[in-house]
């Protein structure tokens, strides 16, 4: 039997606030899986994004967010209803999980000078299983 890593390609998440639906019913719990070229090569495509290219965040994230709360599909409109910290979130999630870079960030001490490392951390954020 061989011992092969599994790679994870979905990745569940809470949001701080919640997207509150026509219906008044809030959904919070998530699954983002990594974006695909096509995802991206779709995004730039769009008409909307092409009009605002700042559309493409909805766009993108609406391409990727593969369930939300008892949502059966996420489009971008559905997305124009995110609270501001809701939306931050997720470009930071979907930063985080596609750049596979550190998520740390170099600061500097006002009062000393020093100079370190900060580690973010997003709160709800959980590996799924494939």
């Amino acid at each position: 039997m061989s011992s092969r890593s599994v790679f994870v390609t979905e990745f569940d998440f809470t949001l701080p606030r919640g997207l509150v639906d026509e219906a008044g019913v809030v959904h919070r719990q998530g699954v983002m899986r990594l974006a695909t070229a096509k995802d991206e090569l779709m995004t730039q495509k769009d008409r909307r994004v092409k009009n605002d290219p700042a559309y493409s965040t909805l766009v993108i994230l609406s391409q990727v967010i593969t369930s939300l709360g008892s949502l059966t599909t996420v489009t971008p409109e559905i997305l124009e209803n995110l609270f501001t910290q809701d939306l931050a979130y997720l470009r930071e999630l979907y930063n985080r999980l596609n750049q596979q870079e550190s998520s740390s960030q170099p600061v500097q001490c006002p009062e000393c000078s020093h100079q370190f490392e900060v580690e973010f951390a997003l709160s709800g954020e959980s590996s799924a299983t494939p």
